[in-house]
């Protein structure tokens, strides 16, 4: 899994019949020391809201299998928001 923080909401007027339902972020990639990578878009299974540390999982298959859709045209998925992180006994 990988940390990303949300930066934006996508708004599509058409999407896939699988994708019905489910808000597209805008995700972009940060690390402890808070470096940043290249956007992402991703799909919200965890009402994220913009500014949320969250996890995702960016791999096909087990996308798939957390939407319950083996079919479903999906890499990205938030799975999980972060309320904090500690690491070495700090916070």
């Amino acid at each position: 899994m990988t940390q990303v923080r949300v930066v934006d909401t996508v708004v599509a007027t058409m999407r896939c019949g699988d994708l019905e339902g489910y808000k597209l972020l805008v995700l972009q990639p940060v690390d402890q020391e808070g470096n940043q990578g290249q956007d992402m878009v991703g799909l919200d299974t965890v009402q994220a809201g913009e500014g949320d540390i969250v996890l995702i999982i960016d791999e096909g298959n087990s996308s798939r299998l957390i939407l319950g859709n083996t079919l479903a045209a999906v890499r990205t998925v938030v799975v999980g928001i972060v309320d904090r992180i500690q690491s070495g006994g700090e916070q």
